[in-house]
C-alpha cells in the first residue's frame, strides 16, 4: 500500500531528514521518503489502521507542530478554494493552499517584526558600546535584550530538543554557541549573530518556498472547471466530473482542460507549455489533443479519452510533485552522510573546548573556536541542496516537454554512454506512404486493411489511412491476430488473410520474391496464396540527423535497432551518421543486442515509442518514450519526450549533467566553506560571524546556485 501525505510547519531540512529516519524505523513501514522541496512523504505500508497517527507521533518526537495530512482527503482539499478563479492555481494537490500563504504570510511578518525589534535594540546597544566609554552595563542590556527578543523562540525549541533527546538540532547548536559567547563576555557577537542567523534563517525559507512557487506554477496546468456539452447545452462543471467519452467546449484562448479527440473544428494549438516547441500546430476534425495545450483560434468539440486523474497535465504534475518516491544515490548518501557529519563536528567542538587547553592552555580561545564549531555543525545546506536541485531538474524538464519519472532517472541518465534508439516513430516520423507496389494495388490495399485496421502500429495505420485515400472501403475482419515482429492475420470475406515481413510469410509457408527495397515492405497473402506486396517508405524527422551527430561528438555511441528491413535500414543509418544498426529484429531480440552494448559501452539509455518496445525500456538502464507512442510504453519508461522531437533525447541528457553537476557543486561548496572556516578558527582568523554564515549564508547561496543553474536557465532558454 502506497500513501502519499502532505506536510505543513516543516522548516528544517535537517529536521526533514531525521523525521524521515524516524518514520523508517515504524514497524510496517517498508518504505518511506520525505521531500522537504515538495514538502510530500510517501510511504509504503503493510499496514493502514493508525498509520497517520503513528507518523504524526514520530514526527512530533523530533519536531513539534509539524502536520501530516493524506493527500486528497478534505483536510487537503479545503485549502484552495479562494485559487478557483487561477487556472495555474486550481488544483487539490498543489502546496500553494491559501492556507499556507495565509500561514506563511503570518509567520514572515512576525519575523520581521522580531528581526527589526531586535535589530534595533542591537544597533543602540553597539552604539552605546561605541559612543560613550562609561556605558559598559547600558551596552551589555541593550544587546542582552537585542539576544532574548531575537533568539528567545531558539532557545526555548532548544529546550524542546534537550527533552527530546535531539541534542544535533540546529536550535540547541545555536544555543548552546551564542549562550557560550555570553558566558566569555562577547555580548556583541552573541546579539550579532543571533541576528545573522536569523536573517539567514528567514531568507532561507523564503528562497526555498521561492523555488517550489516557480516549479510548481510552471508545471501547474490542472483544469478546475470544464464546458461540457449535454444535449446540445454548455454547462461549467468540475474537471473532475468529466467521464471518458463526455463532449467537452474549448473556445479560442482556453487551454484544453482534458486529452482527447477533436469532433468538430478546426483550430491552432500552442503546444508550449507541453513540448516546449514555440511553432503553433494545425489541428482538424479527428485529430487527438494534448490536455495543457491552448487552443489560438477556432471553437473545438472534444470528445474526451481520459479523465482528469490521467490526463497528460496530471500526469506532468504528478511527476513534479511526487519527485520524492524515488530518491537517487546521492540524495540517499547525503542524508547518511549528515548523520555522521553533525556528530563529528560536535566531537571536534568538544576536544577543541577541552582537550586542546588542557594540553597547551588558553581557554578563552580554544572555547570561543569550539563555539564556532558548534554553529558550522548543521548539515542544512548539505540535505537541503541535493533533492532541491532534483526536483528543480525534474520540473525544468517538465516545462520542455521532457517528463521525468523521479530523481532516479535524472541520476541514472547522467551515466549514461550509450544511446540505443528504435527507427520508426522515434528518428523517423512514422507516416507512412505507400510508394510502390508489386500486385492489384486494390485488392492489397483492401484485404491488408481490412486486417491493419485492428492494429495501432505506424506501419498498419498508414495502410489504413492510404486505403480510405483511395477511397478503398475498410470492411471489417474477423479473427484477428497481431503477432510481435512479424505482422497480422485475420478473415476477410472467408480468406485467411496474411499481411506482414518475410517471417510471417515463412511461418505461413508462403514464398516471396527476393527483392530488395529501399524501405517497408508488407507481404499479402490470401489462403497461403502469393498475392503481392505493399512497399511503404518513411522521412526522417528534423533535427534528427543533427541530434545523433551531436551525441557522436559528445562521445555517446549510437546504436539502432529496428525490425524494419536491412536494405531501408541500412540507408537510414547511413544518413543519420549511426554508429551501429541492427535490422529485422523482434521485439524479443531488442533486450539480447542492448545487453551486448551496455557490456561494450557502459549505461544504455533506449529511446523507442511502440508497445513492441516496452520490454526494452524496462530493461534499459534509462528508458525514454516518445510522447507519440504507444500508452504502454510510456508507462514502462523512466522519462516521456512528450514532444516526440530527437533533439529533446539532447535536452534530457543535458538536464541530468546539470542537475547532478549542480548537486555535487554545492555539496563541495558547502563542505569546502565549512572545513575552511573550521580551519581558520584553528588558526585563530574565523569569528562567530564567519561560523554563521558557513551555517545559514551557505545554505542561502546553494538554494540560489539551484534556481540560478538550473530553474531560470532553462526558463530564459525555452524555445
Amino acid at each position: 500500500m502506497k500513501i502519499i501525505y502532505e506536510i505543513e510547519n516543516l522548516c528544517c531540512p535537517n529536521c526533514a531528514a531525521k523525521i524521515e529516519t524516524a518514520i523508517r524505523k515504524l514497524d510496517g513501514i517498508e518504505e518511506a521518503n520525505l521531500s522537504y522541496p515538495t514538502m510530500q512523504l510517501h510511504v509504503t505500508a503493510n499496514i493502514e489502521e493508525g498509520l497517520l497517527a503513528r507518523i504524526q507521533t514520530a514526527a512530533d518526537s523530533i519536531e513539534e507542530g509539524v502536520l501530516f495530512h493524506e493527500r486528497g482527503t478534505a483536510h487537503a482539499k479545503e485549502h484552495h478554494h479562494d485559487h478557483e478563479h487561477h487556472e495555474d492555481c486550481c488544483h487539490e494537490h498543489t502546496h500553494e493552499h491559501t492556507h499556507e500563504h495565509e500561514h506563511i504570510h503570518e509567520h514572515g511578518n512576525s519575523d520581521i517584526i522580531t528581526l527589526i525589534a531586535g535589530g534595533v535594540l542591537f544597533l543602540l546597544g553597539m552604539a552605546a558600546h561605541w559612543l560613550f566609554t562609561d556605558s559598559g552595563y547600558v551596552s551589555m542590556i541593550l544587546l542582552l535584550a537585542a539576544y532574548l527578543v531575537m533568539g528567545w523562540e531558539v532557545l526555548l525549541d532548544s529546550a524542546k530538543s534537550i527533552g527530546k533527546g535531539q541534542i544535533f538540532d540546529e536550535n540547541f547548536l545555536m544555543s548552546i554557541a551564542t549562550i557560550g559567547a555570553l558566558c566569555i563576555g562577547s555580548w556583541e557577537e552573541a546579539a550579532g549573530v543571533m541576528l545573522f542567523f536569523r536573517i539567514g534563517e528567514l531568507f532561507e525559507h523564503l528562497a526555498v518556498e521561492r523555488s517550489r512557487k516557480s516549479v510548481m506554477e510552471a508545471v501547474n496546468l490542472r483544469p478546475e472547471t470544464v464546458q461540457r456539452l449535454h444535449d446540445g447545452v454548455t454547462e461549467t462543471v468540475s474537471a473532475e466530473e468529466i467521464a471518458t467519452g463526455d463532449r467537452i467546449l474549448v473556445r479560442a484562448g482556453d487551454r484544453i482542460p482534458l486529452d482527447g479527440i477533436i469532433h468538430k473544428g478546426e483550430s491552432a494549438l500552442d503546444t508550449s507549455a507541453m513540448t516546449g516547441e514555440s511553432m503553433p500546430v494545425s489541428v482538424q476534425t479527428g485529430d487527438e489533443v494534448m490536455s495543457g495545450c491552448i487552443n489560438l483560434d477556432g471553437v473545438l468539440e472534444l470528445e474526451v479519452t481520459a479523465e482528469l486523474k490521467n490526463s497528460m497535465v496530471q500526469r506532468i504534475l504528478d511527476s513534479v510533485e511526487n519527485a520524492a518516491a524515488g530518491k537517487p544515490r546521492l540524495d540517499r548518501f547525503i542524508t547518511r552522510f549528515a548523520r555522521i557529519y553533525t556528530p563529528i563536528v560536535v566531537a571536534i567542538a568538544l576536544v577543541t573546548a577541552v582537550g586542546i587547553p588542557l594540553l597547551f592552555g588558553d581557554w578563552g580561545r580554544w572555547v570561543y573556536t569550539a563555539l564556532n564549531f558548534l554553529m558550522i555543525s548543521c548539515p542544512c545546506a548539505l540535505v537541503l541542496s541535493v533533492p532541491l536541485a532534483f526536483f528543480t531538474g525534474i520540473g525544468a524538464g517538465s516545462v520542455r516537454g521532457i517528463l521525468f519519472k523521479d530523481g532516479i532517472s535524472l541520476e541514472a541518465l547522467n551515466r549514461v554512454k550509450a544511446v540505443v534508439m528504435d527507427k520508426t516513430g522515434t528518428l523517423t516520423k512514422g507516416s507512412f506512404s505507400v510508394t510502390e507496389t508489386d500486385g492489384d494495388k486494390e485488392t492489397l490495399l483492401r484485404y491488408a486493411s481490412a486486417c491493419e485496421s485492428f492494429s495501432t502500429h505506424p506501419t498498419a495505420k498508414s495502410i489504413v489511412a492510404c486505403a480510405q485515400a483511395q477511397n478503398i472501403p475498410v470492411i471489417p475482419a474477423e479473427q484477428v491476430q497481431e503477432i510481435a515482429g512479424k505482422g497480422i492475420t485475420g478473415t476477410v470475406d472467408g480468406k485467411h488473410i496474411a499481411c506482414g515481413n518475410e517471417k510471417l510469410m515463412a511461418a505461413e509457408g508462403v514464398a516471396v520474391p527476393d527483392v530488395q527495397k529501399a524501405g517497408t515492405c508488407v507481404y499479402v497473402a490470401a489462403d497461403g496464396s502469393y498475392l503481392g506486396m505493399l512497399v511503404l517508405s518513411d522521412t526522417l524527422k528534423p533535427g534528427a540527423a543533427e541530434t545523433v551527430k551531436t551525441m557522436n561528438r559528445r562521445g555517446l555511441y549510437t546504436v539502432m535497432l529496428t525490425g524494419d528491413s536491412p536494405v531501408h535500414t541500412k540507408a537510414a543509418a547511413e544518413t543519420l551518421g549511426i554508429a551501429e544498426f541492427h535490422a529485422g529484429l523482434l521485439p524479443t531480440d531488442k533486450p539480447a543486442y542492448m545487453e551486448q552494448v551496455r557490456k561494450e559501452h557502459g549505461a544504455v539509455l533506449f529511446v523507442g515509442d511502440g508497445i513492441n518496445d516496452a520490454p526494452v525500456l524496462s530493461g534499459a538502464d534509462v528508458g525514454a518514450a516518445m510522447g507519440s507512442g504507444a500508452d504502454a510504453a510510456m508507462e514502462a519508461a523512466d522519462v516521456v519526450l512528450l514532444g516526440s522531437d530527437p533533439q529533446s533525447i539532447l535536452t534530457a541528457v543535458d538536464i541530468a549533467q546539470r542537475v547532478n553537476r549542480t548537486a555535487m557543486f554545492c555539496i563541495i561548496f558547502a563542505l569546502t566553506v565549512k572545513i575552511g572556516i573550521m580551519l581558520a578558527g584553528f588558526l585563530g582568523f574565523a569569528n562567530m560571524w564567519m561560523s554563521v554564515f558557513a551555517d545559514t549564508g551557505v545554505t542561502i547561496l546553494c538554494v540560489m546556485i539551484v534556481l540560478w543553474r538550473i530553474h531560470f536557465h532553462y526558463r530564459s532558454k525555452r524555445t
